[in-house]
């Protein structure tokens, strides 16, 4: 069939004179096309008409579609069962052209970013091998709209501290900030609404103004709007990821940054330029970073354990001794726990992974061997105690008496302790004397016998005239 040019060129050369042979043999095509044109009289090309072999059973079509939920599969064999015999590549252009369960899809479309103006941060889950062992990692990314510059890292898991963590570091790498990042609706960030109706949460709202950005959602559906950090994950999987086995978090993430820094290096084709040489130009146009960049951190508000460890996470964290049983917080940062007492820095760890058990212990915590009683001991005769002992001068002595007969574990001190701060004073020193007279060691007799004292003592009843019955207290 001859296209719209050809015959609008029939057209032009029958008005200027020429004969069908002259314009068959100047267009290199029939004399019987040249006719048909000058007869249609119209440069226009002719729809063909071919009746479709599935509009006898269109009602059929859309009753299996809705029956199989949208299986065409499923819709060709139903029609073959019933004794239609239509082809699947029939069935299916019939339904295209139709639009039977088919949407023509919307144009892909096209963004400029000018420089300094915008970033894109998301995150992807993918698998790798860390310590020797297969572990679920969430990739976290961020990407420089104008120059493509990118930066990953990879955590356990990835929540708000991890999301202020990551952009730390993203914006120390680039040395600055875009005015706007732009993230997916599903986001740690997000507090609610979608689109440009999403409410950032407070505290990532404060730690993008830090920086001197604003947090954007694009709207729901449009992936396209991130796509420049979205295309970097299916990099990072097949490239980064394929085959590298990592000895921790931390050589992962050294490993991760090293890759940026290379693949920052090479030319894009599409941009007929490297990110780093594009980002030249970009850094110019970045918001400044502050002065001072603190270093992100958790706090927690923890009670020394009687062992002198602090649980954070599931992990233990060791603390001088004489701290046991004393509030103290404790800052946690993606790699270190730091524990204060008050503004004094008292202990620094290593942070342990989430949820791994680990116990970390700082030699000089502990209290020198062969030098006065033990941890818990030491708390309640030197530390908590002191003031209870010096009302009660027996519960000293008491100790010690524990103590030479096996029984000075950290739950009978507790239980001493509570004896002595709980019952009044003129109860419980009488009962300290008479069982350290007999060398009794019985926690639960020692209690008993301060119960019955303070029973005769202090809940004595009034005695009323008019009850006769009522036998006198001879205490």
């Amino acid at each position: 069939m001859l296209d719209q040019t050809t015959r609008t060129a029939i057209l032009r050369l029958r008005e200027e004179g020429h004969g069908t042979r002259a314009i068959a043999v100047a267009l290199d095509i029939s004399r019987g096309s040249v006719k048909r044109v000058l007869r249609g009289g119209t440069a226009e090309v002719p729809r063909i008409e071919r009746p479709e072999r599935g509009e006898a059973h269109r009602a059929q079509i859309l009753e299996l579609y809705a029956t199989t939920k949208g299986n065409l599969v499923r819709v060709h064999e139903d029609l073959a069962a019933s004794g239609v015999h239509l082809s699947y590549p029939a069935l299916t252009a019939f339904c295209r052209r139709s639009g039977i369960g088919y949407e023509p899809p919307p144009p892909a479309g096209h963004y400029d970013f000018a420089p300094g103006s915008e970033m894109q941060h998301d995150t992807s889950p993918h698998e790798t091998v860390v310590a020797g062992r297969a572990v679920a990692v969430q990739t976290a990314g961020l990407v420089l709209g104008n120059s493509r510059m990118r930066f990953h890292q990879h955590y356990p898991r990835f929540t708000r501290f991890e999301c202020k963590v990551f952009l730390t570091d993203a914006l120390v790498y680039f040395g600055g900030a875009c005015r706007r990042c732009t993230i997916d609706n599903t986001h740690v960030v997000v507090l609610v609404g979608t689109g440009r109706d999403m409410v950032p949460a407070p505290e990532m709202a404060a730690f993008a103004e830090r920086f001197g950005f604003a947090f954007g959602a694009h709207a729901v559906g449009d992936a396209n709007r991130s796509a420049h950090v979205e295309r970097s994950f299916s990099h990072i999987e097949g490239n980064f990821l394929a085959g590298r086995t990592f000895a921790d978090w931390e050589a992962l993430n050294a490993e991760a940054r090293a890759w940026c820094d290379r693949d920052n290096a090479r030319v894009r084709r599409h941009l007929h330029a490297s990110p780093r040489e594009l980002f030249a130009t970009e850094r110019l146009h970045l918001r400044p970073l502050p002065l001072h960049v603190p270093e992100v951190y958790r706090i927690h508000q923890r009670i020394v354990d009687t062992e002198g460890y602090v649980n954070v996470w599931r992990n233990r964290y060791s603390v001088p001794w004489r701290m046991i049983g004393r509030t103290v917080e404790v800052r946690e940062t993606l790699r270190t726990v730091e524990i204060f007492e008050g503004p004094r820095l008292i202990a620094t760890h290593r942070r342990g992974i989430d949820g791994g058990d680990e116990r970390m212990t700082d030699p000089s915590h502990r209290p020198p061997r062969g030098q006065g009683p033990g941890p818990f001991a030491q708390r309640v005769l030197d530390v908590e105690q002191r003031r209870v002992i010096d009302r009660v001068p027996e519960a000293e002595a008491y100790v010690a008496l524990l103590r030479l007969r096996g029984h000075g574990s950290p739950r009978d001190l507790r239980w001493l302790v509570r004896i002595v701060s709980e019952y009044p004073t003129d109860a419980v020193q009488p009962a300290l004397a008479e069982a350290l007279r007999y060398g009794m060691a019985d926690l639960d007799r020692l209690e008993r016998m301060v119960l019955r004292r303070v029973g005769r003592a202090f809940f004595v009843l009034p005695r009323h005239d008019d009850d006769p019955d009522e036998p006198e207290n001879d205490e």
